[in-house]
């Protein structure tokens, strides 16, 4: 049977907010009996946009990383919610905005911050996967139709389909170690969880000038092997990225042929800049 998934490219996502725009442009002010009661003006963001920034000065990067309802196999919501949530056969979990009125305690059941609480209708929401739209044959929610950078997809397809295209494509849930088995999958989520090492090479010619090394060679070790190995760019500029954070000592290697090479160590607790090293 085919359910719908969600897949997230947080290297694609450019913080726009129109999926938080377009969430709140069909919910709020809109009543869907059976599916959700109006969404608030004020104070109840079912789509968030999450800031992630690594490396200071003028080596900087920022991820962002859309969040909602993970719409959980196992959720915990279900299991709290004595039958006010349930989740659909097709994968989408819902909850029954009349059976869990005055059910604030819900709230507290969903380990992603997910669930929000409608003072006014005394119901606590989540984001839906627009179910509505899906059930009159809409082909993805209005967050994906939005999305200028394709960073958001719908999959609608079977759970051995999904499995293939998780491993396809390094698809990660958000915060694995809870085991609720989400169906909000993201990609590139190393870009939070790692960090990265960056630089610039230079080389003094005979005439005196110093200029950017394009093509250098730059490797990095740790524990007596090599890591991750790069190449400058036309500006001299290097980065290594995916190192697990906290990675500790470490040694730099930087080589030319024509310009000769260089040796840096230290400590990369973080994403961190070298600055520029000159090869002799």
């Amino acid at each position: 049977m085919k359910k719908w998934a969600l897949r997230i490219d947080v290297a694609k996502c450019i913080n726009c907010h129109n999926c938080v725009l377009a969430t709140k442009d069909e919910h709020v002010g809109n009543d869907f009996p059976g599916y959700a009661a109006a969404q608030p003006a004020r104070g109840a963001e079912w789509i968030s946009i999450e800031r992630h920034t690594r490396g200071s000065g003028t080596a900087v990067d920022v991820t962002y990383v859309p969040r909602m309802c993970n719409h959980c196999d196992d959720a915990p919501c279900v299991k709290a919610a004595d039958g006010a949530i349930h989740k659909r056969s097709d994968g989408i979990v819902i909850v029954d905005p009349v059976k869990a009125r005055g059910r604030r305690d819900l709230v507290g059941s969903c380990p992603y911050g997910a669930m929000t609480w409608n003072e006014e209708a005394e119901v606590p929401q989540i984001w839906i996967f627009d179910a509505h739209l899906l059930d009159q044959g809409w082909a993805a929610p209005r967050c994906v139709q939005v999305c200028p950078t394709g960073a958001l997809e719908a999959i609608h397809d079977t759970d051995d389909a999904l499995r293939e295209i998780a491993a396809r494509d390094d698809l990660q849930p958000l915060r694995p170690e809870l085991d609720t088995r989400p169906r909000v999958l993201y990609r590139n989520l190393q870009r939070i969880r790692s960090v990265f090492l960056s630089g610039n090479v230079t080389a003094t010619l005979q005439d005196g000038r110093n200029v950017n090394v394009d093509g250098a060679t730059v490797s990095l070790t740790a524990g007596g092997g090599t890591v991750l190995e790069s190449t400058t760019d036309a500006f001299g500029d290097f980065k290594l990225d995916g190192l697990p954070r906290g990675s500790g000592d470490y040694r730099l290697y930087v080589a030319h042929d024509d310009h000769g090479r260089a040796e840096r160590c230290g400590s990369l607790l973080d994403s961190v800049d070298v600055g520029s090293i000159e090869l002799r």
